[in-house]
């Protein structure tokens, strides 16, 4: 009998590996191998291979296909770890990039060259780094539980080389000419108060059309992000659901101005009702119903039209682009960089300086300015 590296007795066909434990056990005269981390979890994982076995439900481990594997490491491995709104990223990348290529071969066919094609691929096709390096990412931790699984021996993704996408276009953010046109042309729009507020608060799309009204500190003068609605295809209908702030510094509090507090409580009777159930959106249609960020974008492009039509040039933007306009004016005004961090929810204080390098310039030179006189 075996024993463990404390010299204790472990139950049969289970042996101590360095990276946990390992179960083996015949069935019809064949071998077969399974690994956990503890003892208990070797068991287990012995027991629902049996079963698989006995009922006819095990695919042998050579003809596995990577259809076959994603399935297993998204459902098994992912869903009840990350959040929803990943799970439906990482189907997404794998449907439209990975699924037509490699999707059909066996897990244990898969070469180094043949993702290596992939990537390259992808950055012929003009895909940019960034979206080359979540399908990366993606296919690097899929084939590591694989290997970890022992379905394959080494994971194939450790001898690739991300190659250069195309490079991420420049964040935009609305000159103080352009934010002022975009909100004279708005005037008449359902969402002026949601643009107004977005440039007062630099909240993301899916955190506004989120907002309750009870997230509203009134006597505090504070605006509380709990929440992000989402709009996803999720078992073949289009549903909205909620998840938590993107990351941990994402749930914050913002400080709400005298005219913010206005915008939001002239929100709150918008369409003649009294916004007073605690769960509804405070940004919402006639009807009271969710508003997704799809309906944000048409509404912006709408108004654009009104702006083309009148005469004045005005490119395309999105709704992250009064984000970048609230960061950029606060840093024109002289915000200190840690401050528009934690308005932003950033994790890090060089992601911030990152984004809003583009203001620094007039910045540090009216700054310099400053002490000119101590010369």
């Amino acid at each position: 009998m075996a024993v463990d590296k404390r010299n204790r007795k472990l139950p049969k066909g289970i042996r101590q590996r360095y990276d946990g434990f390992e179960g083996r056990f015949m069935y019809k005269g064949a071998s077969y191998l399974v690994h956990g981390d503890t003892i208990t979890a070797t068991q287990k994982e012995m027991t629902e291979l049996k079963y698989k076995l006995e009922h006819g439900l095990y695919l042998a481990k050579s003809e596995i296909t990577l259809n076959d594997w994603f399935a297993t490491w998204l459902n098994e491995y992912k869903r009840n770890k990350v959040k929803l709104s990943t799970v439906l990223h990482y189907q997404s990348l794998y449907d439209t990039q990975i699924i037509e290529k490699l999707g059909a071969v066996r897990v244990r066919d898969i070469r180094g060259e043949h993702i290596q094609t992939l990537y390259n691929d992808m950055a012929r096709n003009n895909y940019s780094s960034a979206y080359i390096e979540g399908v990366a990412t993606l296919m690097k931790s899929c084939l590591k539980q694989a290997t970890k699984n022992g379905i394959i021996e080494r994971n194939p993704t450790d001898i690739t080389e991300l190659p250069k996408g195309k490079a991420k276009a420049p964040r935009k953010a609305l000159t103080k000419e352009e934010q002022a046109l975009f909100m004279e042309y708005a005037k008449e729009s359902f969402l002026y108060n949601l643009f107004a507020v977005m440039l007062r608060t630099g909240l993301r799309v899916g955190e506004i059309t989120g907002l309750k009204y009870s997230d509203v500190d009134k006597k505090r003068k504070v605006l509380t992000v709990q929440r992000t609605l989402l709009y996803k295809k999720i078992d073949g209908e289009y549903v909205f659901y909620e998840e938590e702030p993107k990351t941990k510094t994402s749930k914050r509090e913002i400080p709400l101005t005298a005219a913010t507090l206005e915008l939001l409580e002239a929100q709150r009777h918008y369409w003649g009702f009294k916004v007073e159930k605690i769960d509804r959106y405070l940004f919402c249609r006639e009807n009271g119903e969710a508003m997704g960020a799809w309906r944000v974008k048409l509404e912006i492009k709408h108004i654009i039209k009104r702006i083309r039509t009148a005469g004045h040039e005005f490119e395309h933007i999105s709704p992250h682009v009064f984000r970048h306009t609230f960061a950029t004016r606060a840093i024109e005004a002289g915000m200190q960089p840690q401050v528009l961090k934690t308005i932003l929810g950033h994790s890090s204080l060089a992601m911030t300086m990152d984004l809003y390098s583009h203001v620094l310039p007039d910045t540090k030179a009216n700054e310099m300015e400053k002490i000119a006189g101590a010369f």
